[in-house]
C-alpha cells in the first residue's frame, strides 16, 4: 500500500491544500510577515507546515518550530523556549547585545553563547520587558527566519504578550506563522493574530475539511491506486467528514484488518465525544490499532498518553514500568506505526486526538498508577514543570501532594506575572481539594488578589465567602471582606453588598495601612444609594489622613487618585490640588499599573464633570505608559474605555462606533467596566437616528447604572432618554422612570456630574406641564452648585433656563449663553443643541440672526453625523425658508468624496510620520480604527501610500521609521 511503512499510514502527497501551501510559502517569503494558520484538530495544519519545510523557497531560511501544551505551565514562553533551545550553533558567531543576557535563566542550553546575566530588577514588569527585548535580539541574530508557533490556543499569557510585542516591532527578516484551533481560540488569540504593524505582510489561512472528491483522492493516494470508486469515496467522506486525520486513521484500521471491502460494516459518527474531544471514528480506529500492537508497545503508548507531552526514553520507561529493552522496543514499534513521532531526542504522539483516544481507554486504577509514576518522572526534570507534576498528582488521587505542588505552581505563576494561570490553579484547588479552614483562607486571599487583575475575572466570590465563614478576626478576614467587595465591584454586583463588604474590612486591616486607606477611599465613593454625602465625606477625610502612613509612594499615589476622583464628583475643588500632587509625585508620567490607574480614574470623573482638557491630558499620559510593551492588556483597555466616554463628550465621534464595538467585546464578562461603552453606544444610537435601538438601550443602561452604583455615567443615559421621550410625546413616563436617578443625585450630592442632565429634565418637565417643578429644580441646583467646582453648571443651567423662559427673547438669550459656555468647555454637540433652540425662539419672536445660528448648529450636527438632530433642525429650516446646503451622497455622514474631519485628522498625523499606534494614543482610538480611516482617506485622495500624504497635504514627513500600530 502506497503511503504506508510497516503499519504506518500517511498520505504520500498533499491533497486539497495546494493553494493554501502556495499562499503560505508566498507569505513567509516576503518578511516581515505574519501568517495565521487556523483549523480544527486533525485538519492538517502540521502536515502543511511539514510541506513548507521542504519547499525550495525555504533554502537559506532557518525554520524554528515550537508549540504550546494542553497541560499548561506557569513557566512562561514555552513555545519560544522549545523553538530556540537548539540554536546554539547558529548563535556562536552572533554579536548579541547585553540585553540577551536576560535569557540565561529561560534558556540555559544557550548559556555558552549568551552575554552575562543582567542584574536582577525589583520590578517584575521591567524584568519581563528585558526578557522580551532579549528574545527579539536573538531572533534578529537568527534571521532570515521563519518562526512557527503551533497550538497557540494553549499558549501561556506571556507567550501571547511577547508575540504582540514582536509583531509590533516588527523583526525585519522574520516571518511568523501562528497555528491554532479556531474553536478553542479565545479573545487573546484573536487579538494577537488580528493586530500587526502596517509594514508587516499578513495572511490568514483557514483550513477546511476535504470535500468528497478530495477524500477519495486521499484514499487512493494512501492505497497507491489511480483512484477509487465514487461510491467508496463518498462513503469514506461520510465516515470521516473530510477530516484528513480521520481519513488516515480509518485507512490504517482497514489496512490492518486486511479487509478494505468491509468498510461499510462500520457506521461511525463524526461528532466528538465530550470527555475525549475525539471523533468516534478516530477514537475507535486508534484503539483497535493499539490493541493489535505487541504488549510493550501498548504499555508505552499508555505511558505516552498519560504524560501527554514530549517525553524522553527514560521517562517513558519510568512511567511504563518496563525494562529498558522492552521500552526501546515499544517506542520503536510506535514510531514505525506512525502513532509516535521523534523530535529532538524525545517522542510524542503524532496527533493529540490519538493520545486522547489511547488515554480514554485506560482503566481508572491503571490510570492512577501511571499518573503517580508520571509525577515522579516529571519531578526529575530541571526546572521542575510544576503544572505537569500537579496535574499528575491530582489524577493519581494524591490530593494532599497535589495541593502542595499546585500552590507552588500558582506562586511561580504570580511571580512571573501570569495572573490568569494563578487564578486557574487556585480556583481548581479551592473547589476540589479538602482543605483546613486556615489553609483555605490563605489560598482564597491569594485568589482574591489575582482575580481582579484579569480582564474577565471568573466567578470566584463564592470561594472567598466560603473561606470567610470559618475565618476569625484578623488580617485574613479583613482581606477576604475587602477582596469580596473589590470583585463585586468588578462584576457590577449589588452596590449595597459592596459597601457592606468594604465596611466590614476596615476593622480587621490593622498592620496594612495601604489597604486601610484604600478601603476608606472605596467607602468614600457613591456606591450605595442609601448612604448620604456626609458619610462618604467622612470616609474620604479619614482616607486622606491615612495616606502618609502607607509608606509606599506608588500605593500613596494610587489612593490619592481614588480620593481625587470622588472629590471631583462631589464638586470639592481639592480634587484639583490632589491631581497636581499626583502629577508632581509621578513627574507627569505614571510608571506603574497603580499610577496609571490613578491617572485614569481622575480623568474619568474630570471628563464627566466637564473638565475635558485635564481629562485629556491625564488620559494621554496614562495611555502612553499603558501602551508600553511591559504592560498587560488590561490597563490600556480600561484607559480606552475612559477615552471612549471622553470622545463622546467632546464630539469626537468619527470611528467611535467601531471602537465601542471592540471594547464591548473585550469587556464581555465585566458588566461594571463595560457600562461606559454601553452608555456611549446607546447615546450614539440616539444621535445617529437609530431610534428603535435607542428606545431599547437607553432605559437599559440607565437601569444598569442605578443597579450597579455607576452614578457618574448615569447623567449621559438619563439625558438621552429624556430627550428622546420628550420628542416622542412621552415626557411624563420618562420623568417617572428617572425619579430614582434624581433621588440618588440629591442624596449623594452628585449634581456637579448630574447637572449635565438638567436641560433634558427641565424640557421634559415643561412638556409634562410641570413648569413650576422645573423652575424649582433649576433654582435648587443653582443654589447647591454655587461655590462648587462644577464646570458644566453655568452652561447646563443656562440651557435649562432657556426651556423655562416664556418670553422668546429671554429664552434665546439663555440658549445662546449656554452655547457659548459649551464652546468654552469643548462640547460641540450640546452647543449645537443650544444654538438650534435659540434659533427656534428667535424665529418665533421674528428676530434676526436665527438663520445663522441654525446653519451653525446644522453644520455641527452634520460633522458629527448626528442625523436625528440634523433632520429635526432641517425641518425647522424648511419651515422658516432657510436655504440648507444639500447633503453629499456616499456615506451615512454625507461626506462623499471629501474627507471626514476624523479622516483628515488621521491623514495629517500619518503624514507627519506618526504610527497607527501613536495616532491612536493621541486620538484615544484603537490602531484598527486608525487603519480603517487612513485607508478610507487614501482611497478618497487616490493615493497608494502614507508617504504620498505629505506631498498631497503639504506636510513634510519628519521620520523615516516604518509605520506600525
Amino acid at each position: 500500500m502506497a503511503g504506508s511503512d510497516a503499519g504506518r499510514v500517511t498520505c504520500p502527497i498533499l491533497i486539497g491544500r495546494e493553494q493554501e501551501l502556495d499562499r503560505l510559502v508566498a507569505a513567509v517569503s516576503r518578511p516581515p510577515a505574519v501568517v495565521v494558520l487556523e483549523g480544527e484538530a486533525g485538519i492538517g495544519k502540521s502536515r502543511l507546515l511539514a510541506e513548507l519545510a521542504e519547499r525550495p523557497e525555504m533554502d537559506g531560511r532557518l525554520l524554528l518550530r515550537g508549540g504550546a501544551r494542553r497541560i499548561r505551565e506557569p513557566f512562561p514562553l514555552g513555545p519560544l523556549v522549545e523553538a530556540l533551545r537548539g540554536t546554539g550553533d547558529y548563535l556562536v558567531r552572533a554579536e548579541l547585545s547585553p540585553v540577551a543576557g536576560a535569557l540565561r535563566a529561560l534558556l540555559p542550553e544557550l548559556a555558552p553563547v549568551l552575554p552575562p546575566a543582567l542584574d536582577p530588577q525589583n520590578d517584575r514588569a521591567a524584568e519581563r520587558h528585558q526578557l522580551f527585548r532579549g528574545l527579539a535580539e536573538v531572533l534578529r541574530a537568527l534571521e532570515p527566519l521563519v518562526l512557527v508557533v503551533e497550538d497557540l490556543h494553549w499558549a501561556d499569557q506571556q507567550t501571547m504578550e511577547f508575540l504582540s510585542y514582536a509583531l509590533a516591532l516588527p523583526l525585519p527578516r522574520t516571518s511568523v506563522v501562528l497555528a491554532y484551533r479556531g474553536e478553542e481560540a479565545g479573545p487573546a488569540v484573536r487579538e494577537v493574530t488580528g493586530r500587526h504593524a502596517d509594514a508587516v505582510f499578513h495572511d490568514h489561512i483557514l483550513l477546511t475539511a476535504l470535500n468528497s472528491a478530495q477524500t477519495g483522492d486521499m484514499a487512493a493516494a494512501i492505497l497507491g491506486e489511480e483512484g477509487v470508486t465514487a461510491d467508496f469515496g463518498a462513503h469514506l467522506y461520510e465516515l470521516s467528514s473530510g477530516l484528513p486525520l480521520a481519513v488516515q486513521e480509518l485507512m490504517a484500521l482497514l489496512r490492518a484488518r486486511g479487509a478494505l471491502i468491509r468498510l461499510r460494516s462500520g457506521r461511525w459518527a463524526r461528532k466528538a465525544v465530550a470527555e475525549l474531544d475525539v471523533p468516534p471514528g478516530v477514537r475507535d480506529s486508534v484503539r483497535e490499532r493499539v490493541a493489535r500492537l505487541p504488549e510493550p508497545a501498548r504499555v508505552v503508548a499508555e505511558a505516552a498518553a498519560v504524560l501527554h507531552v514530549q517525553a524522553r526514553l527514560e521517562e517513558l520507561q519510568r512511567v511504563s514500568g518496563l525494562p529498558r529493552a522492552d521500552t526501546v522496543a515499544g517506542v520503536d514499534e510506535l514510531l514505525v506505526s506512525g502513532l509516535l513521532v521523534e523530535q529532538d531526542g524525545s517522542v510524542a504522539f503524532r496527533h493529540v486526538l490519538t493520545a486522547q483516544a489511547v488515554y480514554g481507554a485506560i482503566p481508572l486504577g491503571r490510570r492512577q498508577e501511571l499518573h503517580a509514576r508520571a509525577a515522579a518522572a516529571v519531578r526529575a526534570r530541571k526546572p521542575v514543570p510544576l503544572g505537569q507534576e500537579a496535574h499528575h498528582l491530582r489524577q493519581a488521587g494524591r490530593l494532599a501532594d497535589w495541593v502542595e505542588t499546585a500552590e507552588q505552581a500558582a506562586e511561580q505563576a504570580s511571580q512571573l506575572g501570569d495572573d490568569a494561570e494563578a487564578v486557574r490553579i487556585l480556583e481548581d484547588v479551592l473547589r476540589h481539594a479538602p482543605l483546613e479552614p486556615e489553609h483555605r483562607s490563605r489560598l482564597a486571599v491569594r485568589l482574591g488578589w489575582a482575580a481582579p487583575q484579569m480582564l474577565r475575572p471568573p466567578e470566584v466570590i463564592d470561594l472567598l465567602s466560603q473561606a470567610l465563614e470559618s475565618e476569625q478576626p484578623g488580617l485574613l478576614r479583613g482581606q477576604l471582606h475587602f477582596l469580596i467587595g473589590l470583585l463585586q465591584e468588578r462584576r457590577g454586583e449589588d452596590p449595597g453588598a459592596q459597601r457592606r463588604a468594604f465596611a466590614a474590612a476596615v476593622g480587621d486591616l490593622a498592620g496594612r495601612p495601604d489597604l486601610v486607606a484604600w478601603v476608606m477611599a472605596a467607602l468614600g465613593r457613591p456606591i450605595d444609594p442609601r448612604v448620604p454625602l456626609s458619610e462618604h465625606a467622612v470616609w474620604l477625610e479619614r482616607a486622606l489622613r491615612a495616606v502618609p502612613a502607607i509608606g509606599n509612594p506608588v500605593e500613596e499615589v494610587f489612593v490619592l487618585g481614588k480620593i481625587a476622583t470622588s472629590l471631583g464628583g462631589y464638586g470639592d475643588s481639592r480634587w484639583r490640588e490632589l491631581t497636581e500632587e499626583v502629577r508632581g509625585r509621578t513627574g507627569g508620567r505614571p510608571r506603574h499599573r497603580q499610577e496609571v490607574g490613578a491617572y485614569r480614574s481622575i480623568a474619568e470623573n474630570a471628563c464627566l464633570t466637564g473638565s475635558y482638557e485635564i481629562a485629556a491630558a491625564l488620559l494621554a499620559a496614562a495611555m502612553r505608559e499603558a501602551a508600553g510593551e511591559e504592560w498587560s492588556r488590561e490597563p490600556l483597555a480600561r484607559c480606552r474605555l475612559v477615552a471612549l466616554v471622553l470622545s463622546c463628550c467632546q464630539g469626537r465621534w468619527d470611528g467611535l462606533e467601531e471602537e465601542t464595538a471592540l471594547l464591548l467585546e473585550e469587556y464581555d464578562g465585566r458588566p461594571f467596566d463595560r457600562l461606559g461603552a454601553e452608555t456611549v453606544a446607546a447615546c450614539l444610537a440616539l444621535a445617529r437616528g437609530e431610534l428603535d435601538t435607542a428606545r431599547r438601550e437607553l432605559p437599559d443602561v440607565a437601569g444598569k447604572a442605578v443597579a450597579m452604583g455607576a452614578y457618574e455615567l448615569l447623567p449621559l443615559s438619563v439625558a438621552g432618554l429624556l430627550r428622546l421621550s420628550t420628542a416622542s410625546g412621552e415626557a411624563r413616563g420618562a420623568l417617572a422612570a428617572t425619579e430614582e436617578a434624581v433621588a440618588v443625585w440629591d442624596t449623594k450630592g452628585l449634581w456637579p456630574l448630574a447637572v449635565r442632565a438638567a436641560p433634558a429634565l427641565a424640557e421634559a418637565m415643561v412638556a409634562a406641564g410641570r413648569q413650576d417643578d422645573a423652575a424649582a429644580l433649576t433654582d435648587r441646583l443653582a443654589t447647591r452648585l454655587d461655590g462648587l467646582d462644577a464646570p458644566l453648571a453655568a452652561a447646563a443651567l443656562a440651557h435649562a433656563r432657556g426651556h423655562l423662559a416664556s418670553e422668546d427673547m429671554a429664552a434665546a438669550a439663555h440658549f445662546r449663553a449656554a452655547a457659548a459656555g459649551y464652546d468654552l468647555l469643548g462640547a460641540p454637540y450640546e452647543a449645537a443643541q443650544a444654538r438650534e433652540l435659540a434659533a427656534g425662539r428667535l424665529f418665533a419672536g421674528g428676530r434676526s440672526g436665527a438663520g445663522e445660528l441654525l446653519l451653525a448648529a446644522m453644520a455641527t450636527f452634520r460633522d458629527l453625523g448626528a442625523r436625528w438632530d440634523l433632520d429635526r433642525a432641517a425641518q425647522l429650516a424648511r419651515r422658516h425658508g432657510v436655504t440648507v446646503k444639500g447633503r453629499y451622497p456616499g456615506g451615512p455622514q454625507g461626506y462623499g468624496a471629501d474627507l471626514s474631519p476624523r479622516e483628515r485628522e488621521i491623514a495629517e498625523l500619518a503624514a507627519e510620520g506618526l504610527t497607527n499606534r501613536e495616532i491612536g494614543q493621541r486620538l484615544f482610538v484603537s490602531p484598527r480604527t486608525v487603519e480603517k480611516h487612513l485607508g478610507a482617506a487614501l482611497r478618497k485622495l487616490g493615493l497608494r501610500s502614507r508617504a504620498a500624504l505629505g506631498a498631497h497635504l503639504g506636510t513634510e514627513r519628519p521620520r523615516s521609521d516604518p509605520p506600525g500600530p
